[in-house]
């Protein structure tokens, strides 16, 4: 009896063996492309709102040191276009470019920028503190004065073609535009698998994403500031941070749209306001801003 049950107990281990060593044989379900991100990279582009809080705006230079109060300003949409796809204009609509590296399959690093724009309102009248002194012989000089706490109607009709207008106390946006360039590190959650059974995620897939980022601003800010020559030049002005939530809608396992809604804080403490380089501008605000973009996801 000894002999046999050892028998048995061989038996039963020999074919186990076996059964594991084979198991590359049996049947074995394939695993969706959209179950695991590990190693994918994703590209996007798409278009933008924004609205920013108020913001105190200090002006410096030769001759005068002056602080706008509680500036309001706006986006600048375009509304639906063709530039939004044009290789030529797409760069002139307020836009978001985005490359990102999954990093394992929740987390994704990524680099971008966020083409906004920032128009300070020309039909406000806002207070105005501090001094002009321009020399009699340059235009802005009709605004030169102690203001303190004084308001100013920034309204104004002035062309360079009409003289006869006076020339504007300051026009100011960041139209070309408010770039913030910047990284983000961010989540991804697949929620249509867990929402519904048997989902099928290759063929539609809905993820919840959230993330945070950082990095600067490189503006091409337009100002004619006190009857001064416009400028307009890129230069690094300061710095940003946010935060995004958003919805991704993925569709046969490599196209993508996608949904953000971003906040952040922007902190610019050299913005160039003409040609000569005393002439500053320094200010911080809060934006937030409203995404939608499409794009692609796949691995090398």
């Amino acid at each position: 009896m000894k002999k046999i049950a050892t028998l048995i107990i061989t038996l039963t281990a020999i074919t186990s063996f076996a059964q594991t060593e084979n198991k590359g044989d049996l049947p074995v379900l394939k695993e969706n492309y959209t179950s695991h991100n590990k190693g994918k990279f994703y590209i996007f582009w798409g278009g933008n709102r924004e609205t920013y809080s108020k913001s105190d705006i200090r002006f410096t230079g030769d001759n005068y040191d002056f602080v706008v109060h509680d500036a309001q300003a706006n986006d600048k949409p375009k509304g639906y276009h063709i530039d939004y796809v044009n290789p030529a204009r797409m760069t002139i609509p307020q836009t978001n470019f985005r490359l990102g590296y999954f990093i394992n399959d929740k987390y994704n690093i990524s680099i971008g920028f966020d083409h906004m724009k920032y128009v300070f309102k020309q039909n406000q009248t806002a207070n105005v503190s501090g001094y002009v002194n321009l020399p009699v012989t340059e235009n802005g000089a009709i605004y030169n004065g102690n203001y303190n706490n004084t308001p100013v109607n920034f309204y104004t009709n002035y062309t360079p073609d009409n003289d006869s207008n006076p020339p504007p106390f300051l026009t100011f946006e960041h139209t070309d535009g408010l770039n913030y360039i910047n990284t983000e590190f961010s989540r991804v959650d697949d929620i249509s698998s867990k929402l519904f059974k048997s989902w099928n995620s290759d063929k539609f897939q809905i993820n919840v994403t959230e993330g945070i980022g950082a990095g600067i601003l490189l503006p091409k800010t337009n100002t004619r500031l006190l009857g001064k020559d416009r400028y307009d030049q890129f230069h690094i002005s300061g710095f940003g941070i946010s935060a995004k939530a958003g919805l991704n809608f993925t569709i046969f396992k490599h196209f993508f749209l996608q949904t953000e809604v971003k906040g952040g804080y922007i902190e610019m403490n050299n913005i160039r306001t003409t040609q000569f380089k005393n002439d500053k501008a320094a200010q911080n605000f809060w934006f937030l801003q409203s995404i939608i973009t499409v794009g692609g996801i796949f691995r090398l």
